[in-house]
């Protein structure tokens, strides 16, 4: 699984399976600079381990106490902290703010099946809500569709009386040419959250000395991408500047759901590639998808600040886009 990926509802499936009873703390509102977002998880065993995080360790040994409590009578919680200047402070921000934490025991309040039915939808890189009424303590799994803004924005939050507890897959980056730029856009992919796989079948120039920290796949780019599975959480940025390389990754993932393409190259360049494109049978439609010259136009000269407006266009279209 990804590293930044969070396994919290897996660990708690697997504490509960395991006999061990778990619940589950989830920010479900957040007043002034509370210390973590809205959606973050806390996992609870029946004997007090716990991973994740809800306050940043404000109010973690409350939340503990109350889950204890709430796999004693098998009730949900709805419990509101106000995070003092001073607590703020000691875990990294200028000021403090309330938050409020939604405690629900698996199993008896959380359907074990349901859980199960959201740890498969993660597994399987599929986009899916976790919806809670609060006060009729309803819940239910459903799709993106219901709630684009919210997948789109990562943002969990409530509509109207319900939270909706948003679950998207980790992104995911496939960078194809292992040129200068691609050196620092890895490591801002990652700051950024984002998985990132290195595609070269050139092994010169995608070797460990030069991206000692990176995976690196030597295949064909378009096998390669094959593999990978792009999907809507995936950006895919081809920068060889070698049609050999590049048109063979475009291909497949002008053919996926991957939320941003993108090549290097100048304006006279992508004209070459559009004609070669649409000689493959490529509409307009599907090629205007590819963003060439690749990045935002921030006037970039470095590796690295080609780079930043690489990641900067992808981070726009990830969040603006629909």
């Amino acid at each position: 699984m990804s590293q930044n990926f969070d396994n919290i509802p897996e660990t708690a499936l697997a504490w509960h399976r395991a006999g061990r009873g778990a619940a589950l703390a989830t920010v479900v509102e957040t007043w002034g600079s509370a210390p973590r977002p809205v959606g973050s998880q806390l996992a609870i065993a029946g004997d007090t381990e716990i991973a994740g995080s809800v306050s940043g360790g404000c109010v973690e040994g409350a939340v503990i106490i109350e889950a204890m409590d709430a796999l004693e009578d098998g009730k949900p919680r709805m419990m509101e902290f106000g995070v003092s200047d001073d607590q703020a402070f000691a875990v990294g921000l200028a000021c403090g703010g309330k938050i409020r934490v939604m405690i629900e025991p698996v199993g008896t309040v959380m359907p074990e099946d349901m859980l199960a039915e959201l740890v498969a939808a993660r597994a399987d890189r599929i986009p899916v809500a976790y919806v809670v009424n609060p006060d009729t303590q309803s819940r239910r799994l459903t799709k993106q569709g219901d709630y684009p803004d919210r997948f789109r924005s990562d943002k969990s939050g409530f509509e109207g009386d319900e939270f909706v507890a948003i679950h998207n897959p980790p992104l995911k980056m496939v960078v194809v040419g292992a040129v200068h730029i691609t050196q620092p856009l890895l490591v801002m992919a990652r700051l950024a959250g984002y998985d990132p796989v290195l595609v070269d079948p050139r092994a010169a120039f995608g070797s460990k000395a030069r991206f000692p920290n990176e995976e690196i796949i030597d295949d064909w780019p378009d096998e390669a991408l094959k593999a990978q599975g792009l999907d809507a959480r995936t950006a895919v940025i081809t920068l060889s500047h070698d049609p050999k390389i590049d048109d063979p990754a475009l291909t497949v993932a002008l053919q996926s759901d991957a939320f941003y393409i993108g090549s290097l190259g100048s304006t006279r360049t992508h004209a070459k590639r559009v004609e070669r494109l649409t000689a493959a049978g490529f509409n307009d439609a599907e090629i205007a998808r590819i963003h060439a010259p690749v990045g935002l136009d921030i006037g970039s000269k470095s590796p690295a600040e080609i780079a930043l407006s690489i990641m900067a266009q992808i981070t726009e279209t990830l969040r603006k886009s629909g």
